[in-house]
């Protein structure tokens, strides 16, 4: 009983604010009578959302599975590359400041040449671009935690005659956990973003940001608007998600045990 008032008064001020943020939306459409094609009243996207259910989620589960191929391709990709390059510092030194240019270079540059790679209608290109916006933070996030462990616990290890490679399985990889899950998590939201923002450059029909264009295109703003919220919420249960594995396998840090005890 005790963790889950504690758990009610953690997420209350979070529910609060998106209360009012809600019933704020609600009032300033209905008492200035904006427009649907300016801004929609959330009870006008709830009903979108409850009368076009099955169209809405079947192209938001469409795109969401772009993000999460993507996902899994470009952390994998990010997180064995880092392991990689911690090792040499020569190495890490030559690397990561074309790491970060990379990773600064906007989305919109990657769309146009994926769809030339991989293909314009496929699944393949937004695969890649989520892959790609994915890979980076992982990467950094990731290097920073393999390369922030104490000295003296890589020292204590060689004075037992350990290998590079229980060094890292009991030392470097623990140690790195919080950084990398820190990726991850970084790494949901730019899946979903872009996946979705790939398919405005062209996607196969059904997927989401094609349906958001086409609703758009034809002035049906109430399916747009209710195609983003479902993004939305997809977006956060799949962060959800990372932090709860998060939570499940870092029971022993003192960050999470910390927070557990509050």
């Amino acid at each position: 009983m005790r963790r889950a008032r504690r758990l009610a008064l953690e997420w209350l001020p979070a529910a609060a604010v998106f209360v009012g943020g809600i019933v704020f939306w609600e009032a300033i459409v209905r008492g200035f009578a904006i427009d649907d094609f300016l801004l929609p009243a959330p009870s006008d996207i709830a009903e979108t959302l409850r009368n076009d259910w099955s169209e809405l989620w079947s192209a938001a589960f469409f795109t969401f599975r772009e993000a999460l191929a993507g996902f899994v391709i470009g952390c994998a990709a990010g997180f064995v590359a880092a392991a990689a390059i911690a090792r040499y510092t020569l190495l890490r030194t030559a690397v990561m400041p074309y790491a970060i240019a990379a990773g600064a270079v906007p989305i919109i540059a990657f769309a146009p040449i994926t769809n030339n790679w991989f293909g314009v209608t496929g699944m393949s290109s937004k695969i890649a671009i989520a892959a790609i916006l994915c890979f980076f933070p992982m990467l950094v996030n990731t290097m920073k935690g393999l390369t922030s462990v104490p000295a003296s616990s890589i020292e204590l290890m060689h004075s037992y005659a350990a290998s590079e490679l229980t060094v890292f399985r009991r030392v470097r990889l623990p140690s790195s956990l919080p950084y990398v899950f820190t990726g991850l998590k970084v790494g949901t939201v730019l899946a979903m973003i872009g996946a979705i923002v790939g398919d405005y450059f062209g996607g196969a029909p059904g997927a989401l940001g094609v349906e958001i264009r086409r609703w758009v295109g034809i002035f049906a703003f109430d399916q747009a608007w209710a195609g983003i919220v479902l993004a939305s919420a997809l977006g956060i249960v799949f962060y959800g998600s990372v932090a709860l594995i998060e939570r499940l396998a870092m029971g022993w840090h003192p960050s999470i045990r910390g927070a557990g005890a509050e």
